[in-house]
């Protein structure tokens, strides 16, 4: 099973879920190549960039990208889970003294109006431009024309009024000298604030994902690579969930669980005091707080763990 996995700012929160859904990884430090206690499983460090293509054409069984990346790449793949971590936003920015542009329509109007072109400066390309092109201003300047995208190998599009740049990194350094706005990632907004950048809009939220090849998934190594996906849905499972232990009398036994629906098949044990109950389940973490006076008025001794792992065994393939 070739499984590849992110390099960057995906690379650190991957080898924790990893860990935490049972798996232990070597080497990883040192070697772009990390051996992992699953001998069927060989371990890629890459580009989280490159990696949806790479599964797509099917040098790689599954491995685990932004679903931005995804996106800009229209890779061919199965998206098999939200993982939940490496949230980030995809936003357009533009320079903060710009206080008559607050969204990309009102850049576009003022600019496109005024007979000047616009430049934007980005990673994602093909995002940024199917969004450009969609914009209603854009179409009602220039229909179905295609903008200019410009990379240091190849072009694309020929309306050059509005050029779609490549950016190689530090995007947020390129207002306003070298572009007019910028479409970037961003986590917590502080790049942007210390580079007097304002978002105008969000383009897309994304977070990382498990993705598949689709022929994989029709071969022998369907159930191995659906032993994986429960894995570490159980790490994403887990960190909603609290395992949560009780002791009831037994005459307050049916009436708590009467009043606490969320318990979903409690395990119900007796103690060795004839008149009591040991019950134990697992809530969503939320609901704890919902629940606690109710627990507080028929039960005692609530201890409260936090699961690593939530596995829905009774799920399955597409479950």
């Amino acid at each position: 099973m070739k499984f590849a996995i992110p390099a960057g700012s995906l690379q650190k929160a991957t080898f924790e879920v990893l860990e935490k859904a049972g798996y232990r990884v070597s080497g990883q430090e040192r070697s772009y190549r990390p051996v992992i206690n699953d001998p069927e499983i060989e371990l890629r460090i890459l580009r989280p960039q490159e990696i949806p293509i790479l599964v797509s054409e099917g040098l790689y069984d599954i491995g685990i990208s932004g679903c931005d990346w995804v996106q800009e790449t229209s890779a061919d793949v199965e998206l098999l889970q939200n993982l939940e971590y490496g949230r980030v936003r995809l936003v357009a920015a533009v320079p903060k003294s710009w206080t008559d542009i607050d969204s990309s329509s009102s850049l576009l109007e003022k600019f496109l109006a005024n007979g000047k072109s616009i430049r934007i400066s980005t990673e994602y390309l093909n995002i940024t431009a199917r969004y450009i092109q969609n914009n209603p201003v854009y179409r009602k300047f220039f229909g179905d024309l295609e903008p200019l995208t410009v990379t240091p190998w190849w072009r694309k599009g020929r309306n050059s009024r509005v050029a779609i740049f490549l950016s190689f990194g530090a995007t947020e350094a390129k207002p306003p000298e070298v572009a007019d706005a910028i479409v970037d990632v961003s986590e917590t907004g502080t790049s942007l604030e210390q580079n007097n950048l304002k978002v105008i809009e969000v383009l897309l939220e994304s977070t990382a994902f498990l993705i598949a090849n689709k022929k994989s998934l029709l071969s022998e190594k369907r159930e191995k690579i659906f032993d994986i996906k429960a894995m570490l849905k159980g790490v994403v499972d887990g960190s909603k969930r609290l395992h949560i232990f009780v002791n009831v009398k037994k005459e307050n036994l049916e009436l708590l669980l009467k009043e606490l629906p969320a318990l979903k098949r409690p395990t119900i044990s007796p103690l060795a005091d004839g008149g009591w109950y040991a019950v134990n389940t697992v809530i969503d973490r939320d609901y704890l707080f919902k629940v606690l006076p109710t627990i507080r008025r028929l039960a005692q001794g609530l201890v409260v763990h936090e699961p690593r792992q939530v596995l829905a065994l009774e799920e399955g393939d597409n479950g």
